[in-house]
């Protein structure tokens, strides 16, 4: 995140690739074991983040999917938190990349996957009307 902080996409995209190939092998996230598929999915989703705060949008869609992917594989309990990060992650770096209406468009798809409230921390969420606990004034 630092890096990406710093603006220093490409270095933030290598540690990124790092922790995916870290917890992508299947005694840490596969369909027989499912322990670290919520922190695959969020590695996943920092990648997408980094790769579409670079300019690379096609990395950046595949890296979400990859993401929903791993997140289908995470235990139940866990599922509403990780898919809030992530959602939330990729919605804000298409948001900061000016393209309102594909961070508006994967808000609004986190809302139907059951993410929690993270996700209404976004800036497509907060432009929406919605508060940071999903619900919109005066509803």
């Amino acid at each position: 995140m630092k890096a990406s902080d710093e603006g220093d996409q490409q270095a933030a995209i290598g540690l990124a690739r790092k922790e995916v190939a870290r917890f992508s092998t299947p005694d840490q996230c596969s369909r027989t074991t499912n322990k670290n598929c919520g922190t695959l999915a969020l590695a996943y989703s920092s990648l997408a983040e980094y790769q579409i705060l670079a300019g690379d949008r096609a990395a950046g869609e595949s890296g979400f999917g990859n993401a929903k992917g791993a997140l289908d594989l995470t235990d139940r309990e866990d599922r509403a938190s990780a898919a809030a990060m992530v959602y939330r992650d990729v919605s804000e770096a298409f948001w900061k990349m000016g393209d309102r209406k594909r961070a508006t468009a994967v808000f609004d798809e986190g809302r139907a996957a059951g993410a929690d409230s993270w996700l209404y921390m976004c800036s497509a969420a907060q432009a929406a009307g919605y508060g940071p606990t999903g619900s919109r004034p005066g509803s």
